[in-house]
């Protein structure tokens, strides 16, 4: 609950401070995700070893508790440009009557579903074909880095690459589902670790891209009620996926349903995208893009001081 309550608010206010660079800003905030990933354990076994369970405990919540300092440090910024939505209840309404919402949230729940199998079972399924425990878990490190990297280079692709962001977003949507669906085809190392890295950079990858995307579709104006509702749904998602690949397991003997079911999940998901407003739009490299729109509002309205009073 504290973590719902703390990020949504947080990356939405993100989405209200960039405009033209919102998926590259969007990208580097996310990057603390991959960080956390590869540090923490070490860290809170480190913890563990000097303070006992209970005062490594105690040390992480003040760790936690800085959120207090940072949150108090954003102010939700209103654009002129942004058109009346109402309040929370009006917006609701909006959003549920909004086709394109609607769509997007069914994808990005289709996404999720399959998204997070490889750090719940794949671990499991490196010791089916023989892996050592700990090296089985250091592959999952070789994710979180791809990871990492991911997040940075779709943030910047997002911004500098013309036309919808929809589409990039399908295409790190389904090079995800083809690295999960082949999992169970690799059966040496170097093979196994090159999945690994593939997994981890375009999952990565279309972190930034599936977050920055949402102004576009329902503007600034919405995009706290509209990020919950997107989150409270796609929750479903992650919610049944890691059960039913277990389930899968369980039934065959092997992993390999499991990640093939969650490849096809992530390639459903990549095909509803394409169901978006404008994603077929030809490929142009002056496409003007919603948020290129409020920049240029934006930049007109402080002008600079200038010699002649008359340059605008």
């Amino acid at each position: 609950s504290g973590w719902a309550l703390t990020f949504t608010p947080t990356l939405a206010c993100l989405s209200c401070y960039f405009s033209r660079h919102r998926s590259l800003a969007t990208g580097l905030a996310l990057t603390g995700v991959g960080l956390s990933s590869f540090v923490f354990a070490p860290l809170f076994q480190w913890l563990l070893s000097y303070y006992a369970w209970r005062g490594a405990l105690l040390l992480v919540s003040a760790l936690s508790l800085h959120l207090v300092a940072c949150g108090a440090l954003l102010r939700p910024l209103f654009l002129a440009e942004d058109t009346a939505v109402g309040g929370p209840g009006a917006q609701l309404t909006s959003l549920l009557h909004h086709g394109p919402f609607f769509r997007y949230t069914v994808a990005v729940t289709l996404i999720n579903t399959g998204y997070f199998i490889p750090y719940v079972h794949l671990v499991a399924h490196l010791q089916d074909l023989g892996w050592d425990p700990l090296p089985a878990a250091f592959l999952l490190s070789v994710a979180a880095i791809s990871d990492l990297v991911g997040r940075v280079a779709s943030g910047w692709l997002g911004d500098a690459v013309p036309g919808p962001v929809a589409r990039l977003l399908m295409l790190w949507t389904t090079l995800t589902g083809v690295s999960l669906a082949l999992f169970p085809v690799a059966q040496s190392p170097i093979a196994l670790v090159a999945l690994t890295v593939a997994y981890g950079f375009t999952s990565g990858a279309l972190t930034p891209v599936a977050f920055s995307m949402l102004p576009e579709l329902v503007g600034t104006g919405r995009i706290y009620c509209g990020l919950g509702l997107l989150q409270m749904v796609e929750s479903l998602g992650g919610l049944l996926g890691a059960p039913l690949s277990g389930y899968l397991r369980d039934v065959t003997g092997n992993y390999t349903a499991s990640f093939v079911v969650a490849g096809a999940f992530l390639l459903l998901g990549s095909g509803v995208l394409m169901t978006l407003p404008h994603f077929f739009s030809c490929f142009s490299a002056t496409t003007s893009r919603p948020q290129d729109l409020v920049t240029e509002a934006l930049d007109t309205k402080v002008p600079l001081p200038k010699e002649g009073l008359g340059e605008d």
